[in-house]
């Protein structure tokens, strides 16, 4: 695990490729990696800084680049630095009154490279998300200076974009209790006359991912049809559409920075599309044809032009994790050069489970019929081959959001359970981005109920069709996942065995009122608005019906976790604690919402196997020699 680097952004500048590196190995700390032209590569950073931002939790967007030099916001005091090549990180913003309490994103460098536009976020004493405000301002950027504050108002703010003149400034921003996915306006200004024009968005509409062209044109992604695609502004003119497909190009915003698409200069456009469960790149051509590449990728996390008729890419498959590769766009068709490929597992075939999208049927809330969907990975894995009559247990996988999907790359996470005897059935639930904006708000006000239905579902029909041990279904999740974890296992007709609840929500209400800003009012949408709907809140909590609750569940949590704090795991323990449920705890200090140290990623793996194995009551490996994880009220050893 601790080599398993994380990739999420790349940028250009010039003939060079900068991407970050998320390393487990080094605590977790993200290193950015500059590759010249001629194949040389070196790490910018110093080994004590972590370019990382704290903006809206999630961050996203925490450094860019231009003409060789580097700004970065560090981790540790959330500060924005600027840093020369050769030289040592030199600090452009004060200390703030509040300890990491000024935070930078998503910058944007003046065409003359003078100054620069971010996204701050500045957090007061009282440290609510009334104590927090949003705003884009713009500060020298080249020595320490005052920061001006341009944008001031909305809830929020992301995606500050200079014209290639300079003269002009476009923005998102939206309002409570909107998500960036639910509706976002995109407003530009003129710098000089202060004139302002709203160009996209509002009630309904969500617009991501703003860039200006050369010629003064600005390009972004609206999701007005029910997909996110791709349209063009230009100034006194109508909003003209470049791309309509039916499927999504952009993704929901939970970090800052998404780049999903790349003009090229002779206006050929490069895309990254999500169609029945899988990403994939595709291309419109000069003349308005769009055609899919023929490329392995199947989860693309960032697209970036690089030349005339290349981009650069960080991107994955289901046999290979994600790396950052180029993609040169000739007449033969693309061919791929890998600038930082994945790792070489050295793993033979046999031992990778590759996923299958299935769409199984579920029902609505008023009963109706409806189809949902997800990824099913059966074991793979030789040397844990059982009886031939002996159907493997299943694993359903809740992906965290709850808006978000089930990526399709591989993930030694979950290569973990296939090559150890599980089936893993990856949900995408309704709810789940990557299928329309219709399918992402079937969740509205039915979080905690479709969701869970869902699930239910994917486990029932693979059970049915024979490909599952309807008697050995297990259920984990994070977050949010942790939340729909904790739901299924609450119900008195559940048909999973054990459960793991990775830092899930226990109980709505407290939740409604003391997270972060950010998502300060999601549940208002997924749930209703509070307090006015506070008997919805009480009755989808998991903790309301913890004396239904029977069935083994282990609960893995960071200790500095912002997001869903430690109290939430420590209420649903105790409460099983109270009731005799079998239950087991581990509190990971110094890990935030997900776990980044490698030891952390490591045990976390290994104690919830030995949680199943004590509960299904198979043997683990001695070779492997995982530590025994120590469940409180202990079962009954299952039957071998």
């Amino acid at each position: 695990m601790a080599a398993a680097v994380r990739f999420a952004e790349v940028r250009v500048d010039g003939d060079a490729v900068v991407w970050s590196e998320g390393r487990p190995g080094e605590g977790g700390r993200t290193q950015l990696v500059r590759r010249a032209a001629d194949g040389a590569t070196t790490e910018l950073l110093p080994p004590d800084r972590n370019a990382r931002t704290a903006v809206h939790e999630y961050g996203g967007a925490a450094w860019w680049v231009h003409e060789g030099v580097t700004w970065f916001v560090d981790w540790a005091d959330q500060r924005l630095y600027r840093l020369e090549p050769g030289g040592d990180p030199v600090a452009l913003t004060p200390r703030p009154a509040v300890d990491r309490g000024d935070r930078f994103a998503d910058g944007d460098v003046a065409p003359n490279g003078r100054t620069i536009v971010c996204v701050r976020e500045r957090h007061a004493a009282g440290g609510g998300p009334s104590d927090v405000r949003n705003e884009i301002v713009r500060l020298d950027a080249r020595a320490p200076g005052q920061q001006e504050v341009l944008v001031t108002g909305p809830d929020f703010v992301a995606a500050p974009r200079l014209s290639p003149d300079g003269g002009t400034l476009a923005w998102l921003q939206w309002q409570h209790p909107d998500m960036p996915w639910d509706a976002t306006l995109l407003t530009v200004r003129d710098l000089e006359t202060e004139e302002e024009t709203v160009v996209a968005g509002g009630a309904g509409e969500s617009v991501l991912q703003p860039v200006w062209r050369p010629d003064g044109s600005l390009w972004f992604l609206s999701d007005s049809t029910g997909w996110w695609n791709l349209y063009r502004w230009v100034p006194g003119a109508d909003i003209e559409p470049v791309v309509r497909i039916d499927a999504e190009i952009g993704a929901p915003a939970w970090t800052l920075g998404g780049a999903r698409y790349a003009v090229l200069a002779d206006g050929r456009v490069v895309f990254a599309r999500w169609r029945g469960g899988f990403d994939g790149l595709a291309i419109r051509e000069a003349d308005g044809t769009v055609a899919d590449l023929d490329l392995p990728f199947t989860a693309v996390a960032a697209v970036r032009a690089f030349g005339p008729r290349a981009v650069v890419v960080v991107a994955g498959t289901p046999t290979q994790e994600s790396g950052v590769h180029r993609v040169d766009l000739g007449a033969a068709g693309p061919a791929v050069t890998s600038l930082r490929p994945p790792r070489d597992l050295g793993l033979h075939p046999a031992l990778l489970s590759t996923p299958e999208a299935v769409s199984f049927p579920s029902t609505a809330p008023d009963g109706a019929p409806r189809t949902a969907h997800a990824l099913f990975y059966p074991p793979a894995n030789p040397a844990f081959r059982g009886p031939d009559d002996e159907l493997p247990p299943l694993l359903v996988v809740i992906h965290g959001g709850p808006t978000d999907a089930a990526v399709p790359v591989l993930s030694l996470g979950l290569q973990y359970w296939t090559s150890r005897g599980f089936a893993v059935v990856d949900v995408n639930y309704g709810g789940s981005s990557g299928y329309g904006r219709p399918y992402r708000e079937l969740l509205n006000g039915q979080w905690g109920v479709l969701d869970v239905t869902d699930c239910l579902a994917a486990a029932r029909r693979l059970a049915r069709a024979g490909r599952v041990d309807g008697e050995r279904l297990c259920i984990r999740g994070g977050s949010a996942g942790g939340f729909t974890t904790l739901i299924a296992l609450a119900r008195e007709d559940t048909p999973f065995a054990a459960g793991a609840d990775h830092f899930g929500v226990a109980e709505l209400e407290s939740l409604a009122v003391e997270t972060h800003k950010f998502e300060s009012r999601y549940l208002d949408r997924l749930v209703g608005p509070y307090p006015q709907a506070r008997d919805v809140y009480v009755e989808r909590s998991p903790l309301t019906h913890a004396d239904r609750f029977s069935r083994p569940l282990i609960v893995l949590q960071g200790s500095e976790d912002a997001i869903v704090p430690p109290k939430q795991s420590e209420v649903i323990v105790d409460a099983l604690r109270a009731k005799r449920v079998p239950v087991a705890y581990l509190l990971f200090p110094g890990e935030q919402h997900g776990f980044r140290r490698a030891e952390n990623v490591r045990r976390a793996l290994d104690a919830e196997l030995s949680f199943y194995a004590q509960v299904l009551g198979f043997e683990l490996p001695p070779e492997e020699g995982i530590e025994p994880v120590v469940i409180e009220n202990p079962p009954t050893p299952a039957p071998p």
